[in-house]
């Protein structure tokens, strides 16, 4: 059985986790948490879903980059991509604005590659955080990864998506928007 990290503990690994570098790995199609938001609802009437560039996730990136660490990701998106995944896109901006480099890679290169289909965050190539999803998308929970041969697995996971991934605009320019 899966043993997960409390939930209070997750902002941790950023705060006082990790020294130089954290990297997410996104697959999933959409989050049933943006979906129940008001920002999501907007966006679905083609409307700015005005996502606050100060939210506490923004101010996090904003100070860890300023003390020379990196957050970066690489989404995976589907041609034509789910309308969560535009929704991401949409709202995009406020991160890489703070300072996280965000790439998208084409689903089917990723499967061409043989990446695997599993959301984490990678921490100076060190340890992890595996994120959880049941069916519809709801988040069930982290959970710490430290042995050797995932980190490895992770490690070239993240060689390979990041070598293949396009850069934020190149990424936007592909992706068509409802806003």
């Amino acid at each position: 059985m899966t043993s997960f990290i409390r939930d209070e503990d997750f902002d941790h690994y950023f705060d006082q986790g990790f020294r130089h570098s954290a990297w997410r790995f996104e697959t999933r199609r959409g989050y049933a948490s943006d979906a129940e938001g008001e920002e999501f609802r907007r966006f679905l009437r083609g409307e700015d879903p005005a996502e606050d560039p100060h939210r506490p996730w923004c101010r996090a990136v904003r100070e860890l980059t300023g003390q020379g660490k990196r957050i970066r990701r690489v989404r995976l998106f589907d041609e034509p991509p789910t309308v969560g995944q535009r929704y991401l896109l949409a709202i995009a901006w406020t991160n890489v604005e703070a300072g996280e480099d965000i790439r998208g890679l084409p689903r089917h290169r990723a499967e061409e590659l043989g990446l695997p289909m599993v959301d984490f965050w990678l921490f100076d190539s060190r340890f992890a955080l595996r994120l959880h999803f049941d069916a519809q998308d709801q988040y069930l929970g982290a959970e710490l990864v430290e042995d050797e041969a995932t980190i490895l697995t992770y490690c070239r996971v993240h060689d390979t998506a990041w070598q293949n991934a396009l850069e934020y605009k190149e990424f936007k320019a592909r992706v068509p928007s409802t806003v």
